[in-house]
C-alpha cells in the first residue's frame, strides 16, 4: 500500500469516526433522558411483590394495573380535574393579558423609555425564584380572601405565567410586518380590529407555543398550590402526588402510576399541537 493510499484510508476512517461520535453521544443522551421515564412506567405496572424481590428490575415480568386502580380508588380523579381547570384557566388568562401587552411594547411609543423599564421588570419577575415571592403572595391572597379557591390559584400563577407569556410573545409580534397594519389603517380599521383580524392570526403559532409552556408550568407548579390550597377536594395533582410520600414509607407503585397519569395530559397536548409548536419555535428564533 502506497503512502497516498494509506493517507486516504486514514482520512476515511477519521471521517467515519467523526460521524459516529456525535451519533453515539446522541444515543447516550437519549438513553439518559428515557431511562427515568422507562423506570417510572415499569414501576407503575410492576406488582408490589416483584418490586420487593427485584428492586433493580426496570420492566415487570408480569405487568399489572393494580396501582392504577389503587390511585383511582383513592380519588386521583378530583386533583386531575382541578389541575386541568387551573392549567387551562391560567393559560387563557395569561394569553388574554400578555398578547395586548406584547403588542403595546412592540408597536406603541412610551415616554422616557418606560417600555424598557417594563421589559426589565418582566425579565426580573421571570427570573425571580418563586420562593422569594411566595410568602408575600400568600399574605396578599389572604387579605383578599383568595385562599383555597381555584380562581385565586389562577391569579397567583400569573406572577410567573404572565412574564413568561409576554417575553415569548414579543418576538412573534415583532415578526408581523407593520405594513399589513398600515394598509388596514388606511382602510379605516381601528386598533382593536387590527389587533384581532391581522396580528392575532399571524401570531397563532406563537400563541400556541406560549400556551403550551404556560400550561406545563401551571400543571407542574407545587409551591404556590401548597401555600394556597388546604382543602383536599381542591388539591391539584402535584399536591395529591406528594401525599404518597409519608412518614410510614413510599408506595413506589402508586407514586409512579400517579406520576405517569400526571405526565399524560401534557404529552397529549404537546403532541396534538406539535406542528404549531415547531412553527412557533421557528418564528421566535427569526
Amino acid at each position: 500500500m502506497t503512502a497516498r493510499s494509506a493517507g486516504i484510508a486514514h482520512a476515511r476512517t477519521g471521517a467515519a469516526f467523526g460521524r459516529a461520535v456525535p451519533w453515539a453521544l446522541r444515543v447516550v443522551a437519549l438513553a439518559l433522558l428515557l431511562l427515568p421515564c422507562l423506570w417510572m412506567a415499569g414501576a407503575a405496572f410492576m406488582p408490589t411483590l416483584e418490586r420487593l424481590d427485584h428492586p433493580l428490575r426496570i420492566w415487570p415480568a408480569a405487568p399489572t394495573l393494580e396501582h392504577f386502580a389503587s390511585v383511582w380508588s383513592n380519588g386521583i380523579g378530583a386533583p386531575l380535574a382541578n389541575s386541568l381547570l387551573v392549567g387551562f384557566g391560567t393559560t387563557l388568562l395569561a394569553l388574554a393579558l400578555a398578547f395586548p401587552a406584547a403588542y403595546a411594547l412592540v408597536r406603541l411609543r412610551f415616554p422616557a423609555r418606560l417600555d424598557l423599564l417594563f421589559l426589565m421588570l418582566v425579565l426580573a419577575l421571570k427570573l425571580m425564584p418563586p420562593i422569594t415571592i411566595a410568602v408575600p403572595l400568600f399574605a396578599l391572597a389572604k387579605r383578599l380572601h383568595l385562599l383555597d379557591s381555584t380562581f385565586g390559584l389562577m391569579l397567583a400563577y400569573q406572577i410567573y405565567a404572565l412574564p413568561m407569556a409576554i417575553w415569548m410573545l414579543l418576538a412573534f409580534v415583532r415578526d408581523v410586518p407593520v405594513e399589513y397594519e398600515e394598509a388596514a389603517c388606511i382602510d379605516g380599521a381601528g386598533l382593536a380590529r387590527r389587533l384581532v383580524q391581522i396580528v392575532l392570526p399571524l401570531c397563532a403559532p406563537g400563541l400556541i407555543a406560549t400556551a403550551i409552556f404556560v400550561f406545563i408550568a401551571a400543571w407542574n407548579e407545587f409551591l404556590i398550590a401548597l401555600l394556597f390550597v388546604s382543602t383536599p377536594s381542591r388539591f391539584t395533582l402535584p399536591l395529591a402526588i406528594a401525599g404518597y410520600v409519608t412518614e410510614n414509607g413510599i408506595d413506589w407503585g402508586d407514586l409512579m402510576s400517579a406520576g405517569l397519569l400526571a405526565s399524560l395530559p401534557t404529552l397529549a397536548v404537546a403532541g396534538y399541537v406539535q406542528r404549531y409548536l415547531l412553527r412557533g419555535f421557528a418564528g421566535g428564533l427569526k
